[in-house]
Order: structure tokens, then sequence, then C-alpha cells
């Protein structure tokens, strides 16, 4: 058995923590020994616990660096180019095992959200998915409803055992709809799916014309956006579900990510008496006070605050959608950094790297910097030159000039961009 996690989403309903390279799956709520844990480290440290086996995680091209410093080098990545649809994710990766890894044609694979917060009898199903593919096509694992869900289709099984053949399936419905769907035994589509990997090869080749690898990474920008469960889902007919009627939670919004905290507040918050099933997450260095606040979440971040009733916060996506700027925070592989002010020729960050790591070697065109080492030791380079830097020093780099920040031990800065035209896109990469 193969597991394939999808990690694609930017998760916009859970701004501000979350953006185009931070997504919801890196945001750091689980209380563990020693500090907190993201949901993908979650799953994988359940997955690991649980089903032991091989986990190939499928994320866009903007969040692989980030991915790799959450999960270690234990763990598979297929790259999207770009982002599609789950489609066109899940035959990108099943061609990767195939070509890459050279996996067996007959293996099963179970496909899952790298985000479910569930407890570990849901992974411990997945081996029964697989078996299952023995018979059938397509398994699915379909979730008993706990309330009549707007947010989630619905699967109607044939009968009520635990492994049933599928009737229909039904898009997301009204409430009143939906209460009807579970009355008639309906089950929630968590989007997890088991086949084998023969089964994603072969409707690759149907839909998108091939199944090599290679061609579909160089074609992939003009691949149709389209989901598994459009593509293929809902027209197989040899297809089967199995209940699964434990904990299961999609964290996709404030108010589902408020129900899973382990305390009201996390960062430097304070709560009166008054408060009540209100939740603030502070990300800033700057402290929240709440007073009297009644079924309120407030999340604050360098990309923004929000503050909204709870049952409201689900409807943020386009308000989101609607913001146009500069990401202000965002973490690397080497570390984070954090947007202190913009101006009309100028950009200030405070860079922060982990002891050990190292920004890649690059020059700029159009802008020159200034650095200012503000804690821990380290060494710049500088057209091959390297100097040693501590607390104090100040380093500036003239256009065109190559240069690089490592650190030795943790290392924070604060690093002054100058120039008229300022741009993610001013950066040339070089071998050191």
């Amino acid at each position: 058995m193969q597991i394939i996690l999808l990690s694609g989403g930017s998760g916009k309903r859970l701004w501000p923590l979350s953006n185009e390279i931070r997504a919801k799956q890196f945001i750091k709520i689980f209380a563990v020994e020693g500090g907190r844990e993201s949901m993908v480290q979650r799953v994988l440290r359940q997955i690991r616990e649980t089903a032991s086996a091989p986990v190939t995680i499928s994320t866009s091209r903007t969040q692989k660096k980030i991915l790799r410093k959450y999960v270690g080098a234990g763990v598979d990545i297929s790259v999207e180019p770009c982002r599609r649809n789950t489609f066109p994710a899940i035959a990108l990766t099943a061609a990767y095992l195939c070509d890459v890894r050279k996996i067996s044609l007959e293996e099963p694979l179970v496909i899952c959200p790298v985000d479910p917060y569930v407890e570990y009898e849901f992974f411990a199903a997945f081996e029964k998915m697989a078996a299952l593919v023995e018979t059938s096509n397509l398994v699915l694992m379909g979730i008993a409803p706990t309330y009549p869900s707007e947010k989630y289709g619905y699967i109607l099984p044939a009968t009520k055992d635990t492994v049933s053949g599928v009737l229909e399936f039904k898009e997301k419905p009204n409430a009143a709809t939906a209460q009807k769907y579970i009355d008639a035994g309906g089950l929630w589509n968590g989007g997890v799916f088991a086949c084998r990997l023969s089964y994603v090869l072969e409707k690759s080749r149907e839909i998108l014309g091939t199944d090599s690898y290679a061609e579909l990474l160089e074609n992939y920008s003009a691949l149709p956006d389209i989901s598994f469960d459009y593509a293929v889902v809902e027209h197989e007919k040899n297809i089967k579900v199995i209940r699964y009627g434990g904990a299961w939670k999609d964290l996709g919004t404030w108010n589902t990510f408020t129900e899973v905290m382990d305390a009201a507040g996390i960062g430097d918050v304070q709560f009166d008496a008054a408060c009540e099933n209100s939740h603030v997450v502070n990300e800033t260095d700057m402290p929240v006070i709440a007073m009297g606040l009644k079924n309120i979440v407030v999340a604050a971040s360098p990309d923004g605050i929000l503050v909204a009733d709870k049952v409201q916060s689900s409807f943020i996506k386009p308000m989101a959608e609607n913001l146009h700027r500069q990401i202000r925070f965002a973490e690397k592989s080497w570390g984070e950094y954090k947007v202190i002010d913009v101006g009309a020729e100028s950009l200030t960050i405070k860079v922060t790297l982990t002891a050990g790591n190292k920004m890649r070697y690059h020059s700029h065109n159009f802008r020159r910097e200034v650095w200012t080492i503000i804690a821990g030791r380290g060494r710049v380079v500088l057209d091959g030159e390297t100097k040693t830097v501590t607390v104090g020093d100040v380093v500036e780099i003239p256009v065109g000039v190559k240069h690089t920040l490592i650190a030795d031990t943790s290392l924070k800065a604060i690093e002054v961009q100058i120039g008229r035209d300022i741009s993610v896109e001013d950066k040339i990469l070089w071998e050191v």
C-alpha cells in the first residue's frame, strides 16, 4: 500500500494566518511536548504510528520548500508546476510513483487530504480500503454525518452495511436537503479514495491523454482544472464505500479550527471574565486584550487581523480573495521573514534563519540591500568572499553582487531593500 496525501490548497478561509505560501496545513496549532505541531505534522505522525505505509505528498511548487521543512527527508514529494485540481495532481503523483519510483502497477493507493482532524482509527481503516481494491475498481471512505452540513458532498450507499455499493453522489446541499440525505443513510464524502496504481494511470490516459510522468509534468499548465470526484468517481460503476464512524473534522474554516484548539488563546492574549466561547490566535509581537466577546474568533498575523462571528467566519473566502497586497509573512526552508515597512523605494524585512541554514546564493539587478545583524552569529558571502558577522554588524550589498547569509547559530537580521523596482522576480540564483 502507498499513501498519497494531497497538500495543494492555499486555505483562504483561514486568512490571515494562511496565504499562498503558508497554507493552513502549516499553521502550528496542536500542543505537543516541547511546543506545537501543524496539521501536516500531526497527520504524518498518526500515519507512522498506525499504517506504516510509504507516504508521498502532492503539493504545489510554491509550497515545496516549506513542506520539506515540516516533514523532513523521509517523505517523498510530488510537485505540481502550477495549481490545478485534484485529478491532475493525483495523476501526476501516480505517474511519479510508476515512472520514477518504479512502484508495481498492482500496488493499492490510498489518497487522502493532508489536513483532516481525526484519531488513529481513521488511518487504521486505510488497510481495509486497500484490501477492497481486490474486488472493486474504486473504494471511498464515507464519513458518518454528525449534523446536516452544507459544506460537504454526500454519498448515498446501497445498504447500511459497513461496506456497501454506491447508489449515487449528491452535490453540497442546503441544510434541509442534507437532513433528507442523512435520513436515507447518506455519508459525507471526505475525499478519501483507494484504488490500484494502474487504475489512476488508465484514467490519466483516458482523460488527460497520457500517463507519462515527463509528459504530464511538461504540459501540466495545459491540463484541465478538474476534480477527481468529477472526472473519475461519479462515473465509476464498480465502486464501494466503507463507512467510518469515528471522529472527523475538516479544519477548513475558523469555526471548526477553534473547536480543536486546546486553549482559548494562542500567543500574547488576555481575556476578561465576560468572554464566552471566543478564541484568539495572535502571531504578532503586539498584545491582544479581549473583553466581553461572545462567539467571536480573532486572528492576528503580519498579513492582517480578522475579527468575526464564528458562524460568519466560514464565509471569509471571497473577501480574502479580494485582497491584493504583498505577503508580509512567510516561512522558508531556512527560517522565516516578516515585512516591517513598505516605502515608495524601499522594503524593510526582519529575517530569521535557524542554526545551520542559509539563503540561496543570489543577486539582484534592480536593488541594493543593507543587512543589520541583530541577533546570533553567522557568515556572509559576497561575490565569493566570506566574512564572519555578529550582532551590530552592517553589510552593504550593491546591485549585482552575489550574496548569501549563513547562520552558525540562530540568526536575525534587518534587511532593507532599496530601489525603484523592488520585486520578487528580481532574483538571480547562482551556484556557490
